[in-house]
């Protein structure tokens, strides 16, 4: 079997951490509306797949076509990001280097935080988008199967997603290593989505005792109260909650500053170092507040799991998750290249019918009822064995497919209808 054949018309563009910074990746970042408009306008000219994967750290177009000019043009004109700055910053893969991007991204390997656990959720639920758009056809649809086992095993065979498997843990034990320890200390948790539950949940795991969350819909931060023993503050009080605080983390999915430097005029320059963690792309901490002597600011290019005491072992397992790809890569290349031979396959099987029938047809007035079901019988068997051998030639000649199913037309006279 060709993979390069058989692939060709897979592509996968992007910006991600290992290329650019978060002042370029937040340009390229996708909210969920311009992640539909974009699958819309895919679908128009003429896309069948697409997955789109936009989180803190990559914005990546996977889709069913070989035309990468396209995507890259569809990918800015959705964003922020200019023409100049893709082809300075972004990359373009195709075939089979496309796919095997995919499937790392999906388990964590591609990640800033390696083997992070959010990662997948991310990839399902881009998944999920483009298939209620009608962006995931099957081929998409088999594929995700594929990556979502593939994820699977790596959990279950390897030790990749234990430890600082998350941007979150990898913020909260960097703040509890800077702050010497959470216990005691003021911390403000600015977002109750999914990243801001998943901080929340560390945050108390490691220590801290005296949380505020605050999020613009005031139901999800006190559902989150329900879970956590957490406070909640209206986003009103920002600015009070703020000069309370010693650790301030924002993870919210604002697509502009949710602090600014009016937000920190109640705070004391004299009360102490301010850490504060945003954890969204685009970045929710403006950057004039970095700029201010008691501010220490962290955003996520300043993230690493490095120090972690797992991240070595979690290192160690990366043969044996690469090898995971291969073995269920290899599987779904089969799958698609029996199923590029499926029609040739019907075709040969309504072709032999429409002969068996024709010929039986003659002889139908000589026979009776019972003599007539045995015949049936006889000649569907004989047509079974003779399509089966057509099959299993096919099959053999995979990376042949297009000249085989040729001579296999020619042959019977297969018309392009059929």
């Amino acid at each position: 079997m060709d993979k390069s054949i058989l692939l060709e018309k897979f592509t996968l563009i992007g910006i991600n951490h290992h290329l650019a910074d978060v002042r370029v990746r937040e340009k390229f970042s996708l909210s969920w509306e311009e992640q539909s408009t974009l699958l819309e306008d895919a679908k128009v000219q003429g896309i069948s797949g697409m997955i789109i994967v936009s989180t803190c750290n990559r914005t990546e177009i996977f889709a069913t076509t070989s035309d990468a000019e396209l995507l890259s043009i569809l990918f800015c004109k959705h964003s922020k990001g200019s023409m100049g700055e893709f082809k300075e910053y972004g990359f373009i893969r195709h075939g089979e280097h496309a796919l095997r991007h995919f499937y790392r991204v999906a388990v964590g390997l591609e990640a800033q935080i390696l083997g992070d656990l959010q990662i997948i959720k991310q990839v399902k639920e881009s998944y999920r988008l483009s298939s209620d758009l009608g962006l995931a056809d099957s081929v998409i649809h088999r594929l995700m199967q594929s990556v979502t086992r593939t994820h699977k095993r790596t959990r279950n065979e390897t030790s990749l997603g234990m430890g600082a498997a998350s941007t979150a843990y990898a913020a909260v034990q960097l703040a509890k290593r800077r702050m010497k320890k959470l216990t005691g200390k003021k911390v403000l948790l600015v977002g109750a989505g999914k990243i801001g539950k998943v901080t929340c949940k560390n945050l108390i795991a490691m220590g801290a005792s005296d949380v505020t969350v605050i999020n613009r819909n005031m139901t999800r931060a006190e559902r989150l109260s329900m879970r956590f023993p957490v406070n909640v503050a209206p986003i009103k009080n920002i600015d009070i909650e703020i000069a309370r605080a010693d650790l301030i983390i924002v993870a919210t999915g604002a697509s502009h500053a949710v602090i600014n430097h009016g937000h920190m005029d109640l705070c004391d320059p004299e009360a102490g170092e301010k850490l504060m963690i945003d954890l969204s792309v685009p970045r929710n901490i403006a950057d004039e507040v970095g700029e201010m002597p008691f501010v220490h600011l962290i955003n996520m290019d300043m993230l690493s799991d490095t120090l972690d005491e797992t991240f070595r072992e979690r290192q160690a397992n990366i043969p044996h998750v690469e090898r995971i790809i291969e073995e269920e890569f290899d599987q779904w290349c089969t799958w698609l290249s029996e199923l590029r031979v499926v029609p040739t396959i019907r075709a040969i099987n309504t072709k032999f019918d429409q002969i068996r029938r024709k010929e039986i047809e003659r002889f139908r007035h000589k026979m009776n009822e019972e003599t007539m079901t045995q015949v049936e019988h006889l000649t569907q068997r004989i047509i079974n064995k003779i399509v089966a051998h057509s099959i299993e030639h096919l099959k053999e000649n995979q990376g042949r497919t297009e000249e085989v199913t040729r001579i296999i037309h020619d042959m019977y006279k297969i018309g392009d209808e059929v």
